[in-house]
């Protein structure tokens, strides 16, 4: 397939739609032959987009084999676990996207992953100046870091205006996951 270098896509901000862009981006370049690595970072494995994702050829989803809940629920000890459960994670990221298999890779929620110590700027950073060119890098999430900002080539904010969560409604499957 010939198509033009791979460059760097961030949703981000505080309105709903961040991660339903990039599962849309996702079935779009698998929908082109593109082979697109999907990746989730402190989400459950229940959100609807996954059974889809799961049955669409090109694309691999990354599924975790534990969900821990809203991190300020856990204790010390829980959040050591997920802290290593999700640093697995970054380094099937790292050995996918040096085998060359996959065109785009979409990191969900990977700014949250930094805010709470996951993982640094710094190594994000490196990996897309490692991968621009070469990857299509997809990552959403809340309060992106200026450094990924200044690499990217697309930036979306995603800002919500209203929001039934405002008047006590919780988010609802279908829906918000």
């Amino acid at each position: 397939m010939s198509r033009k270098p791979g460059m760097i896509h961030i949703y981000c901000g505080d309105g709903k739609g961040k991660t339903t862009a990039a599962t849309g981006l996702a079935v779009r370049a698998a929908g082109s032959g593109m082979h697109v690595l999907f990746a989730r970072f402190l989400k459950t494995e229940d959100s609807g987009e996954l059974v889809i994702l799961d049955d669409v050829e090109n694309i691999t989803v990354l599924h975790m084999k534990k969900a821990f809940g809203f991190i300020w629920n856990l204790d010390e000890e829980e959040k050591e676990e997920m802290k290593e459960m999700y640093r697995m994670l970054w380094k099937q990221i790292l050995e996918c996207a040096k085998s060359g298999h996959y065109e785009m890779i979409v990191m969900d929620e990977i700014m949250a992953a930094t805010e709470v110590g996951i993982l640094t700027e710094g190594e994000v950073l490196s990996f897309l100046k490692e991968q621009k060119g070469r990857t299509e890098l997809v990552l959403t999430g809340r309060n992106p870091a200026k450094s990924w900002m200044d690499e990217a080539d697309y930036i979306s904010d995603i800002q919500k205006k209203k929001h039934p969560f405002d008047r006590g409604v919780f988010a609802r499957k279908g829906i918000e996951y």
